[in-house]
């Protein structure tokens, strides 16, 4: 998975339209919220930050093409004990700013540790959805000295992105022309949570479609044996069973067979957006991982 450019908005009207949208996304979050950026090596990251001043902070990344509302059913539950930031990610339409090209695996460990140092934060449970869960795991494998622990729903990097997920994509954006009301019904049936999400979650969304040019970069790739070996972190890994993604029998076997002590689980009713198809579901397991001996504060 190698960069070799930056993202951009095709005028400084579609950046400021963008900006509208996604500012009105993110009163979905429960307040009071603070917007914090940090100065990396590869530009500013903009990151939300949510719930009390003590307890062991979570980070949470969002899928590729995402934004930061798109965690609002987990943040109040995340919130009450935990600190929680979340990221806007480079390569990604967001309040972050990116200058440098984050090339490959270890840049991109490189920046988001960069973000951790920055916040003052040396030991996180990061949570990463889809290209979020790359991240997460990126960083479990080759920067993990400021986490504690990983949990990742449905990720990239466990194999190879089938032709399907692509189709995913594209009968999803069909969807999204389809009149309102019929939109949960086809959310349903194409296990596209984004379908039946509230509209101005999916404002932004349409808009970077639209107007924002990413960088050319190829599917998250897988991360190798030896890769998933190496974690020596405790590892939260949700699949969902009509993920569009991953075959989640395969992934199962993968990473209960690779990562040492990980916990897995298939999560039913779900694709590859989980976290909006079964919030409480996600929040249940999440909170249980963190409260835990293995994957909570020690």
């Amino acid at each position: 998975m190698t960069r070799t450019a930056v993202g951009h908005f095709t005028s400084d009207e579609a950046r400021k339209n963008f900006l509208a949208a996604y500012d009105l996304a993110m009163r979905l979050w429960p307040d009071p919220r603070d917007e914090l950026d940090v100065k990396t090596s590869y530009g500013t990251v903009h990151v939300h930050r949510y719930g009390p001043r003590t307890g062991e902070p979570v980070v949470l990344l969002h899928g590729h093409a995402g934004h930061a509302s798109n965690w609002f059913p987990q943040v109040a539950a995340l919130g009450e004990h935990h600190p929680v930031y979340a990221v806007d990610t480079l390569d990604d339409p967001g309040r972050s700013v990116q200058r440098v090209v984050a090339a490959g695996s270890k840049e991109n460990a490189a920046w988001l540790d960069e973000v951790l140092a920055g916040l003052g934060l040396d030991r996180v449970h990061l949570v990463g959805a889809s290209y979020g869960g790359w991240l997460a795991l990126n960083q479990a494998v080759h920067a993990p000295t400021r986490l504690a622990s990983v949990a990742v729903l449905d990720p990239g990097g466990i194999g190879k992105v089938p032709a399907r997920f692509y189709a995913h994509m594209i009968g999803g954006l069909f969807g999204m022309l389809a009149p309102r009301r019929w939109r949960p019904a086809l959310g349903r049936l194409l296990a596209n949570p984004a379908l039946s999400s509230p509209p101005e979650m999916i404002a932004p969304m349409m808009l970077a479609m639209r107007t924002y040019k990413p960088a050319t970069r190829p599917p998250a790739r897988p991360f190798s044996d030896d890769e998933l070996r190496s974690v020596r972190l405790p590892v939260l890994v949700l699949l969902g069973r009509r993920s569009a993604l991953l075959r989640p029998r395969p992934a199962l076997a993968r990473v209960t067979a690779l990562i040492p002590g990980v916990r897995a689980e298939v999560v039913e009713r779900a694709g590859h957006g989980l976290n909006l198809e079964r919030p409480g579901v996600v929040n249940t397991h999440l909170l249980a991982f963190l409260a835990s001996p293995v994957g909570g504060e020690r």
